[in-house]
């Protein structure tokens, strides 16, 4: 069944070009249907909602590392605000990093997560234009790494785990950002993570970018949905750096092994979530529902473990990284 969600809003990609127009004549069909205007029109509408479907299979089947990226970075994608919203029950947010202000493209608080209490950080990039203003595109600031130091020394006083979800370009790389100690407080935030005493799963749902990223991405486990991205720099940047031309961005997406499947290969990550055929964007219930199962089962593997332990096993997880290659 085609999610009505997805119906509603629709936007496709440049790859999607054939399921566009699948789609585009089914509705045409059903068009004509509403209004009498044609007869026995099931049976053909059926047909191309089947080549629809099965277009969108064989693309999604065989994506190459630029489609993932634009996959990773569509605007209909579930952000971290909807996660949230499915994923946690009363959900109180706490605001500031107690030193300079409020950074709203890094959203936390403390909640439960289905009956557990649990300490949520997130990167939220917004989605429509006052919102991504506001959250700054989910490009944080040094407070808002400030504020989730902040938010782990809380969970880490109560013995509460740490979820959090990874979705930015990367860190704000202003003039002010820089100025207030945009890499210190990368670094402190890392090293808030690697030595929390309680487990931590970081979930990468969209661009995971740079230390922009493994600044809340520095847990016990580290999964990525299927179509998201995780790397050292975006594929423009880097394009940029080694041809000064960002339009071989997709020559360095491919030598950059930016996507969830080879970094699981190379053991930087430790679980993929399969996303609904055609991306999270286009089933979001379904995606949402992946991922918080996901994560309880992430967390179950903790149970019984001590501080001790847990420490040991993430600081053995990130020194593992590379020794096998």
């Amino acid at each position: 069944m085609r999610n009505l969600n997805w119906i509603t809003m629709r936007s496709y990609l440049d790859f999607e070009k054939p399921v566009a127009e699948f789609e585009a004549k089914a509705d045409e069909l059903r068009a004509l249907e509403a209004k009498g205007e044609g007869y026995a029109l099931a049976e053909e509408i059926g047909r191309l909602d089947a080549k629809a479907s099965q277009a969108l299979k064989d693309l999604y089947a065989a994506l190459t590392p630029w489609q993932k990226t634009l996959v990773a970075r569509h605007p209909q994608r579930p952000h971290f605000k909807d996660y949230c919203a499915a994923l946690i029950e009363e959900f109180t947010p706490l605001a500031g990093d107690r030193s300079f202000g409020e950074d709203e493209a890094i959203v936390g608080g403390f909640g439960r997560f289905r009956g557990e209490p649990v300490c949520i950080i997130g990167q939220e990039k917004g989605d429509s234009t006052e919102t991504r203003i506001r959250h700054n595109f989910g490009m944080a600031k040094p407070e808002g790494y400030r504020k989730a130091v902040r938010l782990v020394e809380l969970a880490d006083r109560f013995g509460l785990p740490v979820l959090s979800f990874v979705d930015t370009a990367g860190a704000y790389p202003g003039i002010e950002a820089e100025e207030r100690g945009q890499a210190e407080a990368i670094a402190r935030s890392t090293e808030a993570w690697l030595g929390l005493r309680t487990p931590s799963v970081a979930l990468v749902i969209g661009e995971g970018g740079s230390g922009g990223a493994i600044a809340i991405a520095a847990a016990s486990r580290v999964m990525m949905l299927e179509h998201a991205i995780y790397s050292v720099i975006s594929p423009e940047g880097a394009a940029s750096i080694l041809w000064r031309d960002t339009g071989r961005a997709q020559d360095a997406a491919t030598g950059m092994k930016i996507t969830a499947q080879d970094l699981l290969k190379f053991g930087v990550i430790d679980k993929i979530v399969s996303e609904p055929t055609g991306g999270a964007h286009r089933d979001r219930e379904a995606s949402i529902g992946r991922a918080g199962d996901a994560l309880a089962a992430a967390l179950a593997e903790f149970a019984g473990l001590s501080a001790e332990q847990i420490i040991d096993q993430r600081a053995e997880k990130f020194l593992a990284i590379g020794r096998n290659l």
